[in-house]
């Protein structure tokens, strides 16, 4: 079910979000200090591109470095992404069969506005990471 779940959803807008990530990680790589913050894009993007099967949860011992790190990308790239999100869950949601597709497009808001000090792990092993 997983699997046909995220074909359905890459044709409908897994692609663009991930195109979305990689161009902010692009842009975010240019600097070196903007790096960790491209490789929070990298990956993240690829959660958008299959999310079907895998969730996100916090991960322990993050602490100050990753609530400062949210505060910058919020301010760089967090509210562009979290506006892709909003309008492409929208848009999905105009038909029946698009509303699954446009609540998982909401619950993916949170990642995108504050992605560091999060991990994406099988749903099958949510406590694994900690």
């Amino acid at each position: 079910m997983k699997l046909i779940l995220n074909v359905i959803w890459l044709v409908l807008s897994g692609f663009w979000l991930f195109l979305g990530y990689l161009a902010a990680g692009l842009l975010l790589c240019i600097t070196i200090i903007g790096i960790p913050f491209g490789i929070a894009a990298f990956r993240i993007g690829v959660y958008a591109l299959w999310p079907f099967g895998y969730t996100t949860v916090e991960r322990r011992g993050a602490g100050a470095p990753s609530c400062l790190g949210n505060v910058l990308w919020l301010l760089l790239a967090g509210w562009w992404l979290a506006l892709a999100h909003i309008a492409t869950g929208i848009a999905l949601c105009l038909t029946i069969i698009g509303i699954p597709f446009g609540i998982a497009n909401f619950k993916l808001i949170p990642v995108s506005l504050l992605p560091l000090g999060r991990e994406i792990v099988p749903t099958d092993q949510p406590f694994a990471a900690r």
